[in-house]
């Protein structure tokens, strides 16, 4: 049984060809029509890190989607995610710089 109530939180990084595609932005989308919150940054690695919160079905749809490769214009090697406890709590999903 799923609590709807219950927020999880996920810290990602996205490895691959994830810069310069729009990447963010479309994980913004995505995350934005799931109704999770948090924000996706570039990293100077050049992989992308995404802070997703919200119900934890939908965490993990926004986790499958990464995996699945983002945007078309992205590649996706791979994708590492671990449970977060932000230090904040998120009103929407932004793209930080």
């Amino acid at each position: 049984m799923t609590d709807e109530t219950t927020s999880h939180c996920v810290i990602c990084w996205v490895h691959g060809m994830v810069q310069g595609v729009g990447f963010r932005y479309s994980t913004q989308r995505e995350a934005q029509r799931l109704g999770l919150t948090g924000y996706a940054r570039n990293m100077d690695d050049g992989s992308v890190e995404v802070v997703a919160c919200g119900n934890n079905e939908k965490v993990e749809a926004l986790i499958t989607w990464l995996k699945a490769g983002g945007p078309r214009s992205a590649r996706v090697e791979k994708v590492l995610t671990e449970p977060h406890q932000p230090g904040r709590e998120w009103t929407n999903f932004g793209i930080r710089y």
